[in-house]
C-alpha cells in the first residue's frame, strides 16, 4: 500500500469527526454520563447511549433523556458532563484508534489540509489532542460551540470546510456516526464510514467504508472523486 496520492489531492480537504473517528472515548462518554446521573439522582433510559450518538447534548438531555426543557437546566447539565468526561479521560488516558496516526501522516506529506469537523465541545478536543500529541496535525477544529444546528445538519462540516480554504465538493468527512454521513451528504461532500462504533450496515449511505483509516491508499480517495 503506498503512502502517495493522487495528482488532484492537492485541491482536497480532510474533515474528521472526533469520537469514534481519532478516539474510541464511548466508554469514556458514558460513564460521563453515568456519573452525571448519579451526581444529578437522575434516570437514564435504557438504550440511551447508542440513540444519542454523534448528537449534541443540547439535544440528547431534553430529546432522548427528557431530564429537562429548560435552556438553563440543560446548558448547567452538559457543561457539567464534559467536565466529568475530561476528568474521566485525565485519569484513563487515551489512544488514537489504530491507523489514524499513519493516516494523518500520509495526509500531511501530501499536502492535504486537515479540520476537525465535531458536535464534541471545543476543550474536550483541545484536552484530547494535548494528551494524544496530535495537536499539530490539525489546522483547525469546529466544535459544539460553533454551531447552533448539530448533525445531520451540515453546518459544522460546511464550516469546516471553509476554515481550510477548500470547496465542499472538495472535501472528505471521515465519520462513524449514521447522523454524520447525513451531514457530509447534505453539505455536498464524500463520505467514508469508519466502521467502529457502529458497524458497516449502519454507514450504507457512505461513498465507501473501512475498518481502519489506514486502509486508505492513492487509489482509494482518487475512486471517491472519479
Amino acid at each position: 500500500m503506498g503512502n502517495d496520492f493522487p495528482k488532484p489531492a492537492a485541491r482536497l480537504g480532510a474533515i474528521f469527526d472526533w469520537d469514534g473517528v481519532v478516539i474510541d472515548s464511548s466508554r469514556h462518554h458514558e460513564e460521563s454520563w453515568n456519573r452525571l446521573a448519579a451526581e444529578e439522582n437522575l434516570l437514564l433510559p435504557e438504550g440511551h447511549f447508542l440513540r444519542g450518538f454523534g448528537m449534541k447534548n443540547e439535544a440528547i438531555i431534553p430529546g432522548i433523556l427528557h431530564w429537562t426543557d429548560d435552556e438553563a437546566g440543560i446548558r448547567r447539565l452538559s457543561l457539567r458532563k464534559e467536565v466529568l468526561y475530561r476528568a474521566i479521560i485525565r485519569e484513563r488516558g487515551l489512544e488514537p484508534l489504530p491507523g489514524v496516526r499513519i493516516f494523518l501522516e500520509r495526509l500531511r506529506e501530501a499536502g492535504i489540509p486537515r479540520v476537525i469537523g465535531s458536535s464534541t465541545h471545543r476543550l474536550n478536543i483541545i484536552t484530547s489532542l494535548e494528551i494524544l500529541g496530535l495537536a499539530d496535525f490539525f489546522a483547525a477544529i469546529v466544535s459544539a460551540e460553533d454551531v447552533r444546528q448539530g448533525k445531520p445538519d451540515p453546518d459544522v462540516f460546511l464550516q469546516a470546510a471553509a476554515r481550510i480554504g477548500r470547496a465542499p465538493a472538495d472535501c472528505v468527512v471521515f465519520e462513524d456516526a449514521p447522523m454524520g454521513v447525513e451531514a457530509a451528504l447534505a453539505g455536498g461532500m464524500k463520505a467514508v464510514g469508519v466502521a467502529g462504533t457502529h458497524g458497516n450496515s449502519v454507514l450504507a449511505r457512505a461513498h465507501k467504508v473501512v475498518r481502519r483509516l489506514d486502509e486508505l491508499d492513492e487509489s482509494g480517495l482518487e475512486a471517491l472523486f472519479a
